[in-house]
């Protein structure tokens, strides 16, 4: 038994879902390990993707949190907002006058209020849908990532002055009210991770739904196909890219986690600014 009050003890471990105070209709959820030895832990964010399974994505890092000594936040960004037959808004970053970039940094900031967490540079990874959020989000705040993992993404947006968002950047600025800095973008590691038998189309070739834009047929026909595109846009770009396929795995997030534990814990051995006081 423990002598913590109960509001104390559900705020250590897996936590509740919180309604993020930004916008009551997000939330999140947490682990923060029992012994977490640090005055500044790294944060990781693991971004859901259409199922919203923001808990399940937490639970599979729970052993690498307490290993590597980070807390892990999970947002959870609902469908059917507004409109309740959408699946899709997180994915693109502005739904509707929500900005899902500025919705993550605003829950980040909230989190680092609580826990001793550095909220200035911090971990991201995402899957199918939350591997869109994830790129598109390095694109507005390379200076706020310390690493990406981009996984599986069924739709990509090049780094393309000449097309039009979200296929390309041509738009950006007007939109987002902020440049790409590639300069800076060039800093942040990159992986890029899919399923070697991620090769089913019925969800991401669907002309005529939200979700789509004609041209997104260019990039490639799988999501392995079209996370090459990405990887060769990067590669151009002067980026850095780790791209892993994922031998017998199909679109299953769960699966091609042990890559990006490996990638993430590569980032925090590497990284010495880490100090090791038990609080």
């Amino acid at each position: 038994m423990t002598n913590r009050p109960t509001w104390a003890h559900y705020t250590r471990g897996k936590t509740p879902i919180f309604a993020s105070q930004y916008d009551q209709r997000l939330g999140y959820c947490l682990y923060v390990p029992d012994n977490l030895r640090t005055d500044r832990a790294p944060l990781l964010v693991m971004q859901h993707g259409t199922e919203r399974n923001a808990s399940l994505y937490r639970d599979h890092m729970v052993a690498f949190a307490d290993e590597h000594q980070v807390v892990v936040l999970a947002p959870l960004f609902p469908a059917g907002i507004i409109d309740p037959d959408d699946l899709h808004n997180f994915k693109f970053i502005e739904y509707r006058g929500i900005r899902y970039d500025q919705a993550l940094l605003a829950i980040v900031d909230e989190v680092s209020e609580r826990y001793p967490v550095d909220p200035d540079r911090f971990y991201l990874h995402g899957f199918s849908g939350g591997g869109q959020f994830a790129h598109r989000f390095l694109y507005l705040h390379p200076d706020r990532l310390a690493g990406v993992s981009i996984g599986a993404p069924g739709r990509i947006t090049q780094l393309d002055d000449s097309v039009p968002w979200w296929l390309g950047t041509a738009d950006f600025e007007q939109r987002f009210g902020r440049a790409i800095d590639l300069d800076t973008l060039r800093g942040v590691p990159v992986l890029m991770v899919v399923g070697g038998n991620d090769i089913d189309t019925w969800e991401i070739d669907n002309p005529g739904e939200s979700n789509w834009m004609d041209g997104a047929e260019k990039t490639g026909g799988t999501r392995i196909e079209r996370l090459r595109t990405l990887e060769r846009d990067f590669v151009a770009q002067g980026i850095d890219v780790r791209f892993e396929l994922v031998p017998g795995v199909a679109h299953r997030g769960s699966l091609v986690l042990p890559v990006v534990r490996d990638f993430f814990a590569g980032l925090l051995r590497s990284s010495q600014s880490i100090p090791a006081q038990r609080l």
